[in-house]
């Protein structure tokens, strides 16, 4: 341990430790613009500028030592952190009320909190880039602090950004579209301002409500709920389901249903499909396709391997087809008259649902896709009061689901729901313990072993992009042991998508995950074969996974980008 004096407050903390985190140790936290909780330090802003024994240092760069006498805000010091924020500004747009981070923007804040009023603003403007339909990039907001690149190249080992000449860029200057970008999102998570965001399309969704002809149907990804809370205001994970139900029946939508529903469809169906090929010495191993910026990397830099993947939709994707086939035919519907918005954690579904092979209803199956950003966004708009609304239920048909579906929002949650429903149908007997506690977590690999009735089955979870491109070099170099593959694009899985709530530290993801499996722990059903409306529908309607109608609407080919 070692002992410093900051403002005069004696701090003991490790050997090793910065000074800003001594800082924050002793009750004084620092401003920063390029420092963030889960990236490397960067020293670029100099807005942590401190007095170190009576000189000017970054507090981000430096460790203490033993006797360090340090000030935080002493005229020197305050000096310094203004100068750094004064020059940033002086380059920055100011056109806050334009802005997506208006009000939740690092740079916004940190110039309110120094009373800086008196800036000469020379912005220097450059074109967005507006070449993708998940994220809109404006180079003349960049503060140069580097996190999209670390995040972009080092966590998820994309590298559609680089530095040149201290700035960050798209690599050769490309358009967005045009990069090895997977639309993510994860760089707009970690942007402390508005120079990446998600490409929003409220203005969209407001013309479609107002549209008499049309019938605004929506479904609410497992991860949104206990995320939305926090664009609210309140503690994560707080928001009653039923509440929120109701408050989105205030913002205009007709019917609201639950992409739970079509997660335990897709275990009924992927669980099968895993069956089948353990048994007819298909593709092994077997991964998961249920995460679009994950399809987009295989697609880029593993084309190769596609025959690795599950050929089921995505949730949202099950869902916007049987919203446009099934539900309106049961509701005499004509399904060119449906509006299916759905609400998700993820920018990469943006693209997902204007995929060209995302068609099987006869319509574009999914519409629109609101980031719970976005669905924030509006609720602040619309103004419901969540003491007072009364509770409302899901629509009928495609509303129901079980604590295998509310999982799936979490690394890992795909693969337990799919072994607890696997075990059951491989071996004929009650789960009693549905708990696959060795899936669950934050870090980048998982792996397990499962016995099905005599026929033990090696499973692996990838937790972000680098971790799935660790894995798809051993599938590649023929190395890898697993039967099964869960793979999740963000960190953390869909609850740190990039369409979540800023900040969304590991932290704050930590805390999600925690009020997902207190959901699943609360439901009566946590088996999705036991979801009612999902046996409803094979014997309705789909007859049974794996069938001619289930290929039809709920299973689809990926193909390589070319990039």
């Amino acid at each position: 341990m070692v002992s410093i004096t900051v403002n005069g407050f004696e701090v003991a903390v490790p050997e090793g430790t910065t000074v800003m985190k001594a800082c924050a140790a002793a009750g004084f936290d620092l401003p920063s613009l390029c420092t963030h909780p889960d990236l490397k330090v960067k020293d670029n802003c100099k807005v942590c500028t401190v007095e170190i024994n009576g000189e000017l240092k970054t507090a981000c760069s430096v460790d203490a030592v033993n006797g360090m006498t340090v000030k935080t805000f002493s005229p020197a010091a305050l000096k310094a952190k203004i100068d750094s924020l004064k020059k940033i500004l002086q380059v920055h747009p100011q056109d806050c009320l334009n802005c997506a981070r208006n009000q939740n923007c690092e740079l916004q804040t940190l110039a309110e909190t120094f009373i800086i009023r008196d800036v000469v603003n020379k912005p220097f403007l450059q074109p967005k880039d507006t070449s993708t339909p998940s994220l809109v990039r404006d180079p003349s907001k960049c503060t140069l602090c580097l996190r999209c690149v670390e995040m972009c190249n080092d966590i998820q080992t994309v590298a559609a950004l680089e530095v040149v000449n201290g700035i960050p860029r798209t690599v050769d200057g490309l358009p967005l579209i045009q990069t090895k970008c997977v639309m993510c999102g994860q760089c707009a998570l970690v942007c402390p301002v508005g120079a990446i965001v998600e490409n929003e399309q409220i203005d969209e969704f407001l013309a479609a409500v107002a549209d008499p002809d049309k019938i605004v149907v929506t479904q609410i990804a497992p991860a949104v709920r206990v995320a939305i809370a926090e664009e609210l205001g309140m503690k994560t994970g707080s928001l009653d389901m039923l509440k929120f139900v109701a408050g989105l029946r205030t913002l205009g939508f007709d019917r609201v249903f639950h992409t739970n529903f079509t997660a335990d469809l897709t275990i009924l169906e992927e669980g099968n499909e895993l069956l089948k090929r353990l048994k007819t010495g298909g593709t092994l191993p077997m991964i998961t396709s249920c995460s679009p910026g994950w399809i987009n990397f295989i697609e880029t830099f593993f084309p190769d391997q596609l025959d690795h993947l599950s050929t089921c939709k995505s949730p949202q994707q099950m869902f916007g087809a049987l919203v446009k086939t099934y539900w309106a035919e049961k509701m005499g519907v004509d399904p060119s008259k449906i509006y299916s918005v759905s609400i998700m954690p993820c920018t990469a579904k943006k693209f997902e649902a204007s995929r060209p092979e995302m068609n099987s209803s006869g319509y574009q199956d999914v519409d629109l896709v609101l980031t719970t950003r976005e669905i924030g966004k509006l609720f602040k708009i619309g103004g419901p009061d969540w003491e007072q609304l009364e509770p409302s239920q899901f629509d009928s048909l495609l509303g129901a689901y079980t604590g295998a579906a509310v999982i799936f929002g979490a690394s890992g949650g795909v693969m337990e729901a799919a072994l607890r429903t696997v075990y059951e149908v491989v071996t004929g007997n009650k789960l009693e313990d549905v708990n696959f506690n060795m899936v669950r977590g934050f870090q980048g690999m998982k792996e397990a072993e499962v016995d099905l009735a005599g026929t033990k089955v090696k499973v692996a979870v990838a937790n972000s992009l680098g971790s799935a491109r660790k894995i798809m070099d051993e599938i590649k170099a023929g190395t890898s042991p697993y039967h099964f593959i869960e793979v999740m694009c963000c960190p953390g899985g869909c609850i740190g998508g990039g369409g979540q709530p800023i900040p969304s530290t590991i932290a704050k993801k930590v805390e999600r995950i925690d009020a997902i499996y207190e959901e699943d722990a609360g439901l009566p059903l946590r088996k999705s074969h036991e979801n009612p409306e999902v046996v409803k529908i094979y014997e309705d309607f789909l007859h049974e996974p794996l069938g001619h109608k289930s290929h039809e609407l709920l299973h689809t080919h990926y193909h390589p980008t070319g990039k």
